[in-house]
């Protein structure tokens, strides 16, 4: 684990290194089109007005840091507008980014996200389980941060692992509202006071989710606000590269601390489901080419309708002919049917469907040399 002032060499990428300076200006150094996904968390721009006191008169440790004073709304504006005019540059042309912020900058950076020319596929609630009381009694508890995630323009092949997810949710699709609890415990890195060592330390589970959902084994992932690490050391697990930009001295610190004790996960456990669509396209006909199923073989239903396989990788039924969604849909007397799924054949006097061909000839196609 290391750190660098800048860059190294005009297209070289410095990989899983905590790079130290101004983020925009060692954005601009970095090679264009060559990262697969930015997490950015910027300074929110609070606005605190002098301190905060609970009940007992014990002082709130609230974000009150310089790097997040801005001198009016006009000076944090532009500030987003280079930063992500720099970001912007940086991803490849599938690439992606998600911005996390409160609602005191995330109308704003969602606005500039936009006039970059980014296209926004979501937003997404962080909502915390177990959030900080409003302790003046004025306000609702503010229990709750919203990411946006967006392409790098319309039209993107971003990266999306739905299947992935909704494993993570016990099967079930995943919304965009996420309850997760903030930084606690073991997982709050302290610094040699005692005192938490960043004030907005992101919890592991939310960088988990992110990078899970959005990104593949090897992609690089860029957080040009790094703070104590938390984007690199969820990446560094998933078996995913890194960069990281941070200009505290503090924070690099305690964040290389981390990084050094972080071990990637084993190999096969970085594996995680893919959607169906993201699979090698089978023709039926090519079921037929190859004899796996034989013309003027039959096919059954479930429901014990059944239809002929023509030699041009058609099916034929009384009254009907078409491909095997097609012909599906007609006996059923629905709008769609998933084929593959719908038809079985015999075998060994066992009804075995369709799909297991196609699955054989995809793990065929994924053994084949690159």
């Amino acid at each position: 684990m290391k750190t660098m002032t800048k860059p190294t060499g005009a297209s070289a990428l410095p990989l899983n290194t905590i790079l130290d300076g101004d983020c925009i200006e060692v954005m601009n150094a970095l090679p264009e089109a060559s990262i697969d996904l930015i997490f950015a968390d910027p300074p929110y721009n609070l606005q605190l007005k002098g301190d905060l006191h609970r009940p007992d008169n014990s002082r709130v440790d609230a974000v009150d840091d310089h790097w997040d004073q801005f001198s009016s709304f006009a000076a944090y504006d532009r500030f987003t507008q280079d930063w992500l005019k720099a970001a912007r540059r940086l991803l490849k042309p599938d690439g992606a980014i998600w911005v996390i912020g409160s609602y005191h900058n995330i109308f704003r950076v969602g606005a500039a996200l936009q006039d970059a020319g980014f296209w926004i596929l979501n937003d997404v609630v962080w909502r915390k389980s177990n959030p900080m009381p409003n302790f003046r009694g004025k306000r609702f508890t503010n229990a709750h941060e919203t990411m946006i995630w967006a392409s790098k323009s319309e039209g993107a092949k971003y990266t999306f692992n739905y299947e992935a997810l909704k494993a993570l949710n016990e099967g079930i699709q995943m919304r965009s509202d996420w309850v997760i609890p903030i930084c606690n415990g073991g997982e709050r890195l302290k610094d040699s006071n005692g005192d938490k060592a960043h004030p907005t330390q992101k919890p592991e589970a939310l960088l988990h989710r992110v990078l899970v959902g959005a990104t593949k084994p090897g992609d690089v992932v860029l957080d040009p606000f790094f703070g104590t690490g938390t984007t690199g050391a969820v990446a560094k697990m998933l078996g995913r590269d890194w960069i990281g930009i941070e200009r505290e001295a503090a924070y690099r610190e305690v964040a290389e601390k981390r990084l050094d004790k972080v071990r990637r996960f084993d190999k096969t456990a970085l594996e995680v489901s893919q959607s169906k669509r993201a699979e090698p396209r089978v023709p039926f006909g090519q079921l037929v080419e190859r004899g796996m199923l034989r013309p003027g073989e039959m096919l059954i239903s479930p429901s014990g309708k059944s239809a002929k396989v023509r030699a041009d990788g058609t099916l034929v039924g009384d009254d009907v002919k078409g491909s095997i969604h097609q012909v599906g849909a007609h006996l059923e007397g629905a709008p769609s049917c998933n084929g593959w799924t719908y038809w079985h054949f015999k075998r060994d006097g066992k009804t075995v469907p369709i799909d297991v061909l196609r699955q054989q000839i995809r793990a065929e196609m994924s053994d084949r040399p690159n």
